[in-house]
């Protein structure tokens, strides 16, 4: 898949449920500035999915029960910044269904990276 076609998605569509940094801040019990710094450094991903809002967050990189970035997705995140994606191509990437079983994100979620990271290391090449 090409940076290209990855750019090109709509992510409103892609992502069901996004959240403001503010609530990504009280989710992971930490300041705003912090979800700022996890950004930059790739912990986690932001984007506008709909012009002329903010960045948000999308929900689903949150593990709500650890209050912690879902496990995995701070490395899949640096690999794919690596291969010279951004945030939003990688938002789209995960969030598209690419024959796992399911998308990237529910992979990680489910504690299924191995497989996840291996392509997107393969793709990032």
């Amino acid at each position: 898949m090409s940076e290209t076609s990855l750019a090109g998605h709509d992510l409103a569509v892609l992502v069901d449920d996004w959240i403001d940094w503010a609530e990504a801040a009280s989710r992971l019990e930490v300041s705003v500035g912090k979800v700022r710094t996890m950004i930059r450094t790739h912990e986690l991903a932001a984007a506008v999915p709909v012009p002329g809002e903010g960045q948000k967050i999308p929900a689903l990189f949150i593990d709500d029960e650890l209050r912690l970035p879902v496990k995995g997705l701070p490395g899949l995140l640096t690999v794919l910044h690596d291969g010279r994606y951004d945030d939003r191509e990688c938002i789209a990437w995960l969030f598209l269904d690419l024959g796992l079983p399911g998308r990237p994100i529910d992979a990680l979620r489910e504690n299924r990276g191995s497989e996840v990271k291996r392509r997107a290391q393969a793709m990032a090449l």
